[in-house]
């Protein structure tokens, strides 16, 4: 099953689509750091379909979907040769704030989270080009590089 069908049938919800970042336009290329301290582009996996997914442990909805639905996801979803990529923008002092990498990766193991990897992204550089400002919320970018899901 598409990652987009899955992603509806898995209940998350289909936003409203923000008109300046239109469907099927280019996704931005971005940088940001993973839990194991690794910059990460989004260009490097160009010619794969990703998931951005932006999540903040705190959040009711992100651990509604985080009692087994999203860990499926991701799993199926990078068994299919997806890459999941887990988003946390929350800044410091805020709620969902890793203070760094381990951090992330003690919410993961907890959670049972199988994303491709958790980028972190304080100073909501990666949120502010997608416009990204609800959890969970997710964005599928096809191997031509161009969103094709927004929700």
């Amino acid at each position: 099953m598409p990652i987009t069908r899955r992603l509806v049938a898995a209940g998350l919800p289909l936003a409203a689509l923000v008109p300046t970042l239109a469907l099927a336009k280019p996704a931005p290329d971005f940088t940001a750091v993973d839990v194991d301290g690794k910059t990460r582009s989004l260009s490097e996996f160009r010619g794969k379909t990703v998931v951005l997914e932006w999540t903040n442990e705190g959040c009711p909805y992100v651990r509604k979907h985080y009692s087994g639905n999203m860990q499926g996801l991701q799993q199926a979803a990078r068994a299919d040769g997806v890459v999941w990529l887990t988003i946390a923008s929350s800044a410091p002092g805020k709620q969902g704030y890793f203070a760094d990498g381990a951090a992330a990766k003690t919410w993961m193991d907890a959670k049972g989270a199988k994303p491709t990897t958790l980028l972190l992204d304080a100073d909501n550089k990666v949120a502010t080009l997608y416009k990204a400002k609800t959890t969970p919320h997710m964005f599928v970018i096809d191997r031509t590089g161009a969103i094709v899901y927004e929700g």
